[in-house]
């Protein structure tokens, strides 16, 4: 279990105000993900991901989010697990440099190579994710068929805001 929590701000983005704001809703996860955390922040769209890591498949450093693809277009967190990622894996060609063997990864470098909608409908698991496409300016919620991974959002105000619980959505000052 993982948490994933973000906004995007449509008005009057602040990156200074995004770093606090970011931290004290993946706070509010801690509990879904103990092992680490991290935020990514693009300024310039006013997008926000913010992640609570619980270290399963890859247990090392290359396994931390928010993660970005090989070539920087998307930037991902994650919750779940996909179970078939290494046919994923196999199926990408060419194959990136791998940094690790975590399934994140390999939904990102499946991303690149056959698009969003055609990798989740490869992927057999449960999860709930949150990709940012820097190249699209498009972000995109996705959850598995069964929706046995939590996800919330909704709009308050200017700011569309997401995440595992409601509680992190909370922490938001909107």
């Amino acid at each position: 279990m993982c948490g994933i929590t973000g906004y995007v701000e449509t008005h009057g983005f602040d990156s200074g105000k995004a770093e606090a704001t970011i931290y004290h809703m993946a706070a509010k996860l801690a509990h879904r993900g103990p092992d680490d955390s991290g935020h990514w922040i693009d300024a310039d769209h006013g997008v926000v991901l913010g992640h609570r890591r619980l270290a399963v498949v890859e247990l090392s450093e290359a396994g931390r989010q928010p993660m970005a693809s090989a070539s920087g277009r998307y930037v991902m967190v994650f919750n779940g697990e996909i179970y078939d990622h290494e046919a994923l894996r196999a199926a990408v060609r060419p194959a990136p440099a791998w940094r690790g063997r975590s399934d994140t990864e390999s939904l990102l470098a499946g991303f690149e190579a056959f698009g969003l909608a055609a990798t989740f409908a490869r992927s057999t698991g449960m999860f709930a994710a949150a990709v940012w496409d820097r190249e699209a300016r498009r972000l995109t919620l996705a959850r598995d068929r069964l929706g046995e991974k939590p996800l919330y959002y909704g709009w308050q105000g200017s700011t569309f805001l997401f995440g595992s619980e409601l509680k992190a959505l909370a922490a938001h000052p909107d």
